[in-house]
Formats: C-alpha cells, sequence, structure tokens
C-alpha cells in the first residue's frame, strides 16, 4: 500500500513532526542577500563546508588528521522526490499521495546556522535564514509550518532570535542547538587533569550561562524546544572512514545527553508548561534512560544516599572477616591500617565526596517518589522516530517501563533525506508496525497523531488553527 490507501483506512489523521526540505542553495543566499545583506550571504558560504571539507579530504588524510568521515551522497536522487523536499508547491500537492495531513519542516543545510563559528554573524543569519522560510512556507500554511532557527550560544543570542521568530515572522515551531562546543580557557597544563579538545555545553546542567531566561521565555511565547543535534564527529564517532560508523546512533546520543541535563538540571521541575522534543533518534534509548533514572535514584537519590555512606561500615567486624575468610596479607594489613578500609582498598571506597555541593544528584528535580518520573520525565519529553524504526513500538509498553510509564514516540518520518527512498510509502513503513503485530491500532493513532497533537499545542492550543486536523485535534483535547 502506498501513503494514500493506508490514510484511508486509519479513521484519524497523521502528522509528521519531523519532515525535512532541501534549501536550493543559490536561491537562499540570494533571498539572504535582499533580506539582510552581503555579509550574512557571504556568511551562508561556510554552511556547506562542515561536511564538504572532510569529503576534499583524501582518506589517508582524513586518518592522518583524525577527521570524522561526514557522509557522502545523503539526498534522495529520484528527480520528483527531490523536487518535493526543494518545492513547496509540490509537497503540498504530495501530502495526500504520502497518507500525510500537516508536517513540521526542518532544514538540511540550515542546521549549519545554529552551529556557525561567528559570533557577531551567527544571530544575524538565524533572523535571516528564518525570513526566508517563513515567506518560502507562507502560502501552505494549511499544510505544513517550517522551524524556526534559535542559535542557543548564548541565553540573550537564543531570546533575541526567538523572539523575532515568532512575534516578528509569526513562526510557532522552534529548533535549538542542544549542544554548544566551547573551548575550555586556561585548562590546566597536567595532562591528567586537563581537557582534551572542546567541550559540550548541553545549556540545563553545569553550563557556563543560566539558561533559565530562556526556558521561561518559551513558556512565555507558547512555544516547546525541540532538539535535532547531530554528534557524528563526537568522541567515538571519528572514523576517517565509515560514514554508517558514524552515523548511527548519533540523533540518540545527543539527545541523550541533552535530555539528562533537562531532567537532572530541574528544568521539567520548574517550567511545568514546558514540553521538550527530541528528534531522529529514536526512542529506545529514551526507554533505557527512564529506567537507569530511576534505578539511579533508587540507590543515590536522597532517600539512599546515605545507605553508602563511609561512616556506616563497621570497621571490627570487617577485620574478623578478614581474619576469618581473607588471604594472610589482607588480614594482616587490615589489622594494622585503619585507612586501608578507606582510601587504601580501591578509589571506589573512598570517603571524599569531591566537594559535592549536594549529595543527592537529583535534587534540583526534588524527586520524592518514581510518581515524580512520570511527572518530570515520561509526560514531558517526547522522542522523535523516523517511519522504518520499529522500536518506536517500545515505548508505549506500559508493562516493560516503571511505573507503567507510557514513553511519547513521536512520529517523524525524516522526508527528504538519504533514509527515504520513496516518499510516497513513508507512512505504509510505519503502518507495517501494525501490519506485523508489533503495534496495535491504538498505539498507532497515538504514534501517529495523538503525541503529535498534544506537544505541538501544549502552549499553543491554536497551532492546527485553519489546518485540515484542527477539528479533529480540538475533539482530542477536549474529550480527554
Amino acid at each position: 500500500m502506498d501513503g494514500r490507501e493506508v490514510r484511508e483506512q486509519l479513521g484519524h489523521p497523521v502528522i509528521d513532526s519531523d519532515a525535512h526540505y532541501i534549501e536550493f542553495v543559490p536561491m537562499f543566499r540570494e533571498r539572504l542577500r535582499k533580506i539582510s545583506g552581503d555579509r550574512v550571504a557571504d556568511g551562508f558560504n561556510g554552511i556547506e563546508e562542515m561536511i564538504e571539507r572532510p569529503l576534499r579530504m583524501t582518506p589517508q588524510q582524513r586518518s592522518h588528521n583524525r577527521v570524522a568521515n561526514m557522509g557522502w551522497w545523503q539526498l534522495p536522487m529520484e528527480a520528483r522526490d527531490r523536487a518535493t523536499a526543494m518545492m513547496p508547491a509540490l509537497l503540498h500537492e504530495r501530502l495526500d499521495e504520502m497518507g500525510i495531513d500537516f508536517c513540521v519542516l526542518y532544514p538540511t543545510a540550515g542546521f549549519g546556522v545554529l552551529a556557525h563559528p561567528d559570533d557577531q554573524l551567527r544571530a544575524d543569519l538565524a533572523r535571516g535564514f528564518n525570513t526566508v522560510v517563513a515567506q518560502l512556507y507562507s502560502d501552505f500554511a494549511d499544510r505544513m509550518t517550517p522551524v524556526a532557527l534559535v542559535p542557543t550560544h548564548t541565553p540573550d543570542e537564543a531570546i533575541g532570535v526567538l523572539e523575532h521568530a515568532v512575534l516578528d515572522l509569526g513562526l510557532k515551531a522552534v529548533l535549538f542547538n542542544g549542544t554548544i562546543s566551547r573551548s575550555v580557557p586556561g585548562a590546566s597544563d597536567d595532562p591528567a587533569v586537563a581537557a582534551t579538545g572542546p567541550w559540550y555545553d548541553v545549556l540545563a546542567l553545569d553550563s557556563v550561562h543560566d539558561y533559565d531566561p530562556l526556558w521561561e521565555k518559551c513558556v512565555e511565547l507558547g512555544v516547546n524546544p525541540t532538539f535535532h543535534a547531530p554528534a557524528r564527529s563526537f568522541g567515538f564517532r571519528r572514523s576517517p572512514h565509515n560514514y554508517v560508523y558514524n552515523h548511527v546512533g548519533h540523533f540518540a546520543s545527543s539527545a541523550h545527553a541533552m535530555s539528562k541535563a533537562i531532567f537532572l538540571g530541574g528544568v521539567t521541575r520548574r517550567f511545568p508548561e514546558l514540553r521538550v522534543a527530541f528528534l531522529e533518534g529514536g526512542s529506545a534509548w529514551a526507554c533505557q534512560l527512564y529506567a537507569d533514572l530511576i534505578e539511579h535514584w533508587e540507590k543515590r537519590g536522597a532517600p539512599h544516599i546515605h545507605h553508602l555512606n563511609p561512616d556506616r561500615l563497621d570497621h571490627e567486624e570487617l577485620r574478623r572477616y578478614a581474619c576469618e575468610y581473607g588471604p594472610p596479607d589482607m588480614a594482616a594489613l587490615l589489622k594494622t591500617r585503619d585507612d586501608a578500609m578507606n582510601v587504601g582498598t580501591s578509589a571506589f571506597a573512598s570517603i571524599d565526596t569531591g566537594g559535592a555541593e549536594n549529595l543527592d544528584d537529583f535534587w534540583r528535580c526534588e524527586i520524592r517518589s518514581e510518581e515524580d518520573f512520570i511527572e518530570l520525565f515520561a509526560e514531558r519529553f517526547y522522542f522523535g522516530c523516523e517511519a522504518d524504526d520499529r522500536l518506536a513500538a517500545v515505548g508505549f509498553d506500559t508493562e516493560l517501563h516503571p511505573g507503567g510509564a507510557r514513553i511519547n514516540s513521536l512520529y517523524s518520518s525524516d522526508l527528504g533525506h538519504w533514509d527515504v527512498t520513496d516518499m510516497s510509502k513513508v507512512v505504509s513503513a510505519a503502518y507495517a508496525m501494525v501490519e506485523d503485530g508489533i503495534m496495535t491500532p491504538a498505539n498507532f493513532r497515538r504514534f501517529t497523531f495523538e503525541n503529535p497533537a498534544r506537544f505541538w499545542t501544549a502552549g499553543q492550543p491554536d497551532f492546527f488553527a485553519g489546518t485540515p486536523v484542527e477539528t479533529q485535534v480540538y475533539d482530542l483535547l477536549t474529550t480527554n
């Protein structure tokens, strides 16, 4: 079946939370020039270099410099699908064929705007880019909406771009940069403790800035942050030769870091109205993270951490066990050296807390019971899953997750990129989970309609006003 046939069977809308357009760069650049001037337009030139520079290097040069292979052949080459991703009018015409009622659109080359290295240019480039996109898609707002790009190197930068996008341009979906590469000023000369290379600021925990004003502005404007941060060249994903090695799991990796920071940083506690989406990484990792956080709290949270306090260790009892069961040299040492039962056994037995400001790593979340994890994590976070991601079904398994939680998977096609080989079948690829019995029809409805509807209307009840899904979304929100 193609998407149209699937949609006709469903009885509910399909909302795509992560389709992509492909910028025709020469046109974008000239439109930027007219809107924002030569400086901004010329600044757009460097964005493609992030991928093209490594590709111009030989494999030997990449190996010598430990430069990651950023990938080649990443766009659809069937002319009609390529044109669909480039031309809003054709995408609008084909949405019924695909079985999609409404889609939220993300950029391709535009991702580089968020990480542009020029602090003096980045915000102006984002404003100009958002203006081009708002104009380009304004005639098609009944079926699609593009996200505004919001660089987040500082809270002030982000707030300024965000206000321009929402208040001046009328854009209603936003994309934040969530992993800011920063240098380490005055790092130690001691190689044992010095940081190597950049570190990544994930905004909500251990940041150099206080981002609470940005979260507060999101609530004020009624927009929810989405993150779509790549991590292809981070850490272990730096193969000079193998793009697949670098690509597999990289969106999940960056989202894992950001969601942990937002949760442990107490953002969802301090801003209960906020909803956050992490796109294109799937939801299987989020299921694991949800369980991991609870398991850590059960051992290291405020009610439990003192079970691990070294003061609880009965030294005399340990000596008795050593005399009865230990090898002679262990028993002798424990008899004569009291410190051997603390720092002497291993670093893991150290009594030092590293100067921790609070022994409860969950203190910002104010966790009191397992139910708090449902409220602050499972209900506040949403996770974009591609159409062929069969593990999207795992998020809906309430018997699997602690507390009977449901992890919010969002249908997110990745339309316009290499992993969608036939746009007309992208919805049917997802529906195969129902046909194969791994996702119920009710959960498929949650995946493709209810979860997207709830996420995008949180803070903006009229997000879908004037669209074909307006009535169904209203009925959903008013009857549940």
